[in-house]
């Protein structure tokens, strides 16, 4: 049935005869399963004219099959207690269910019938556009979500990584049933596909699961990646958005590494330092010591080609200026002088910490089995992960922090009243 399993601790891997790509990790001491399945196509793959087209098929699957109506989609695995989601990001589609591990063959049958099936009737897209369309509404009545959109619009440019993953009113309105079955076919299909499970999942009968929910009878389609050069590198700018209201959203980042650089780790550990928590230079700067912001914190994502890390914050109009100068002397200070030896010791500690806390939920597990092929990155165990968090030196958080992190690299966007600041 299967060819290229591969084994490693609780691990496994498989690649079936039509080109869908299996993976699990059991764990003991559940009674649960996460069920996913990611499809190689996003807004990473869209054209300007086509921008959102992911998203909306993602929402158009759920409207029903030959088999369900979109309402027995939504109830079959709530009715068991059960959950199930979906969402489009940068880079790729996922639709995710967590069951008791008895109803496993159910979440596997659903996912499997709306991805693999759906009618995509234009008398659902008709109405399915309004939806989307107020979510972008929605999104642009929210200040501090939008101002991250326009960050990424910043940063990125032409390149789609800069394109709304929700589209734009125009191009969703723009969209018709004969974009989204063109979608369908090229990326919706075994060749294009994985599957990823944990919980209380045998691997075997994981893939007999997914024989008797009609996953392995699926054609393979074509596995050709689609391949879009990664986005040439933008100058640093400043950009403000005049707009109504009581606070000043504000965006500082850059671009950093791609997914499977050992760099990456460095980025994550300086990040966390900076802003990921209430002990965080930022937090305790901004907040606590200035009193300039209730909300202030880090992030970062990385893709395949290429990743970035930011830093936000809402605070007043007039003190929009102190709280960016604020940020940046953070950023001017890890850059020119790293990290010392007491608070890289305490950022490992927090690092192993939140990984090994991620790692009991069934969920993270699943989405550690994801990017194993997602990304090329060899499995390792939690005892792996955290000798890599202990492996990062004080020389490698200084070189990302210098390359990375100073203020004269970052691109700033403001979302706010009044001129720019």
């Amino acid at each position: 049935m299967n060819r290229g399993d591969t084994t490693a601790d609780g691990f496994r891997r498989t690649v079936l005869p039509n080109g869908l790509t299996v993976l699990s990790e059991r764990m003991l001491g559940v009674r649960s399963v996460a069920f996913g399945a990611w499809i190689r196509a996003a807004s990473l793959h869209e054209t300007r004219e086509r921008m959102g087209v992911s998203h909306l098929l993602e929402h158009m699957v759920f409207k029903g099959t030959a088999r369900r109506s979109a309402k027995q989609i939504a109830l079959e695995l709530e009715a068991l207690g059960g959950s199930l989601d979906a969402y489009t990001s940068r880079e790729h589609t996922v639709y995710q269910a967590r069951v008791l591990d008895e109803h496993l063959d159910i979440a596997a049958d659903v996912i499997g019938d709306f991805v693999f099936a759906p009618l995509l009737r234009k008398a659902d897209l008709d109405l399915e556009r309004k939806v989307v369309l107020e979510e972008i509404a929605m999104v642009d009545d929210t200040p501090d979500d939008l101002v991250f959109e326009l960050h990424s619009e910043a940063l990125w440019g032409q390149h789609p990584y800069g394109y709304s993953i929700l589209g734009t009113r125009d191009s969703v309105s723009a969209l018709r049933t004969a974009d989204l079955e063109s979608l369908h076919r090229r990326a919706y299909h075994p060749g294009q596909l994985i599957v990823a499970a944990s919980g209380n999942v045998e691997h075997d009968a994981l893939l007999a699961s997914l024989e008797r929910t009609g996953w392995l009878g699926r054609e393979p389609g074509d596995a050709t990646r689609l391949v879009v050069p990664p986005p040439a590198a933008e100058a640093p700018r400043r950009r403000h958005v005049t707009r109504e209201g009581a606070q000043t959203h504000i965006v500082v980042g850059s671009p950093t590494v791609r997914h499977d650089d050992p760099l990456r780790h460095a980025v994550v550990l300086l990040s966390a330092l900076l802003g990921g928590g209430m002990s965080s230079r930022m937090f305790q700067r901004v907040r606590e010591e200035l009193g300039l912001a209730y909300a202030v914190y880090t992030f970062q994502s990385f893709h395949a080609d290429v990743g970035m890390h930011g830093v936000y914050v809402g605070t007043g109009p007039d003190t929009a200026r102190q709280a960016l100068d604020a940020i940046n002397a953070e950023l001017a200070e890890v850059a020119a002088n790293g990290l010392p030896a007491d608070e890289l010791a305490m950022g490992k500690s927090q690092l192993k910490g939140q990984v090994t806390l991620s790692l009991e939920s069934v969920t993270s597990r699943m989405y550690r089995c994801a990017g194993v092929e997602l990304y090329g990155e060899p499995y390792r165990t939690l005892d792996e992960m955290l000798a890599l968090i202990d492996g990062i030196t004080a020389e490698q958080v200084a070189h990302v922090a210098r390359e990375f992190f100073a203020p004269d690299r970052q691109t700033v966007v403001s979302l706010g009243p009044g001129n720019e600041f």
